[in-house]
């Protein structure tokens, strides 16, 4: 038994809600990517919505950004909660950024005027008050906890939420994860000169660094079928080095291997891969090697981050969204690039503009600094 996905939300610089993301994600837009000094960023642009008042205490731009995600399910997990009880569903997200960007916010305020700014308290930088401030959301009372592995964590809580179904635990769980623009993490990529000064351009042979975005992606799952099934899950800890992946991707393979055997699938029963393409040289080189390994040079791909810019924790989340979306639609987004073939890298398929597809079952891939891989396999109900 895996789990099924019942309903799901998702905002990122493509736009709020399943349709705007969906329409802006098969065109392949890239006018979301927007100057922010010397580089671009995925910013989600307009005002996001207030918090509601049992959750005041924390209230910052990052639960703002999941708030939007929430709304979509929101009719759905009121049902599940009428169904089995608000503490019988439970909460799991995924982040990396939390609330750090009030924080700096609010401590600039302080050098400024001596006082910190009326209502800051340090607790929004706390990378675990995202899955409590979205179980007082939504009114649940079920085990809440955040999941922090950064570029895999909202990918990785999906695993941990079919272990609270499988387990009993739990008879219903919103996952889900958010990040947020702020200084701390532009400033630290910059440090690690991983940062493009231009639109990040995956496996290209001019590719030079990622692009920074931020977004939010909410689901429920429970064990009913539904629309959209977890066929498969992966994930591994290669621990090779503290932020370059392992060039034989040793564990990136094993975490795909892991989710497809998990699915019951061989590699060509899978009908696209939304690959990790940070348009870093060695991680598009090292997943490019394993994608040619595993599946060879004919399956599918492509990269969506040239259209949103990396989410770190949020990225696994909201390339899940964007897997459902294909899934259901049928259509598949396209790869973001100047098209210049790396002649180190192997050919892989990539995705243009207005590509369809048959198949029911897709895979995306996150993995995260300090070798924390794990691979979602997604399809229709069997």
């Amino acid at each position: 038994m895996m789990a099924f996905i019942q309903a799901y939300g998702v905002t990122c610089p493509l736009g709020r809600g399943k349709t705007a993301v969906a329409e802006a994600l098969f065109a392949g837009r890239t006018d979301c990517l927007t100057a922010t000094r010397t580089i671009p960023v995925g910013a989600v642009t307009g005002t996001l919505p207030p918090v509601p008042e049992a959750t005041a205490d924390l209230d910052c731009r990052n639960n703002r950004l999941m708030l939007t995600a929430l709304h979509e399910i929101r009719d759905a997990v009121t049902a599940a909660t009428t169904r089995y009880g608000a503490h019988r569903i439970a909460v799991l997200c995924g982040t990396s950024t939390a609330g750090i960007a009030d924080g700096e916010a609010a401590l600039i305020a302080y050098r400024r005027t001596g006082n910190w700014p009326p209502g800051f308290h340090y607790r929004r930088q706390e990378t675990g008050h995202l899955a409590l401030f979205a179980a007082r959301a939504l009114g649940l009372k079920g085990p809440a906890y955040t999941i922090a592995t950064a570029c895999s964590s909202s990918g990785k809580v999906f695993a941990s939420a079919v272990r609270l179904l499988r387990t009993g635990v739990a008879d219903a769980v919103v996952v889900g994860g958010a990040d947020t623009l702020c200084g701390m993490t532009l400033a630290g990529f910059g440090a690690l000169e991983a940062l493009s000064p231009t639109r990040c351009n995956p496996f290209s042979a001019n590719r030079d660094g990622i692009t920074i975005g931020e977004g939010a992606a909410a689901f429920l799952l429970t064990r009913d079928p539904g629309p959209i099934e977890v066929l498969g899950i992966g994930e591994t800890s290669d621990a090779h080095h503290p932020s370059a992946p392992d060039p034989e991707g040793r564990g990136a393979a094993s975490a795909i291997q892991m989710a497809l055997r998990e699915a019951s699938l061989g590699p060509s029963e899978v009908s696209y891969i939304n690959l990790h393409g940070t348009a870093t040289p060695l991680n598009d080189a090292m997943e490019s090697r394993v994608i040619a390994s595993l599946f060879g040079g004919e399956i599918p791909c492509s990269s969506t981050k040239g259209m949103t810019g990396h989410m770190l924790g949020a990225t696994g989340g909201v390339e899940a969204a964007f897997l459902c979306l294909s899934l259901t639609q049928g259509r598949l987004p396209p790869h973001i690039w100047d098209g210049q073939q790396d002649p180190a890298l192997p050919l892989l398929n990539f995705v243009t503009q207005g590509q369809t597809v048959t198949g029911r079952a897709m895979l995306s891939n996150s993995f995260g600094f300090g070798g924390s891989n794990v691979a979602l396999v997604l399809g229709l109900p069997r």
